[in-house]
């Protein structure tokens, strides 16, 4: 007899529906808080099916994605439950909604500056990797000094790679 959807499962139902170990459910609940099985007496646990949708996606993430815990636990702060859980259901229209949500906030707040690559979340110093404040005219090659060009053009590259860096950071 099978039950309802809306029923909760046991840890032993839930681990079987996803081939997963019981123990690593239990592990997962001490690094995901979101993870909130109800618990009896005798320390039973019964996972809601909300429960069930978003180790779903975390399992997804995880084994399937290749993400880390970290990346995970990231992406689970950043965007939310209901976003893992349509990853873990291949719910794209849902994942690009969430998206989109949060852009919308994003730009609400005025964030909008640290979406856009490139662009430094700071404004960058005139002693930047010791490179001081020389004087703008010309530069010979032997000086061993930057002129105010080349050193705008390292700042801004530098800026950049650190992008990159915060973007691949993200989805990893």
């Amino acid at each position: 007899m099978d039950k309802s959807p809306d029923a909760f499962r046991t840890i032993s139902e839930v681990a079987e529906e996803l081939d997963l170990p019981q123990h690593v459910l239990r592990f997962w609940e001490t690094r995901f808080s979101q993870i909130k099985p109800m618990k009896r007496g005798g320390g039973r646990r019964y996972y809601r099916p909300q429960d069930v949708e978003l180790i779903k996606g975390i399992r997804h993430m995880l084994y399937d994605q290749g993400y880390t815990i970290k990346g995970v636990q990231k992406l689970l702060r950043e965007n939310g439950n209901q976003f893992v859980v349509a990853i873990g259901r291949g719910d794209m229209a849902a994942v690009e909604a969430i998206t989109q949500q949060k852009l919308a906030e994003a730009k609400e707040k005025g964030a909008d500056d640290e979406m856009l690559v490139g662009k430094p979340k700071a404004k960058p110093s005139r002693r930047f990797f010791g490179m001081g404040m020389e004087e703008d005219g010309p530069v010979s090659a032997d000086d061993g000094r930057l002129s105010r060009d080349n050193r705008a053009l390292l700042q801004e590259t530098l800026f950049d790679l650190l992008e990159c860096k915060r973007l691949l950071d993200q989805v990893r």
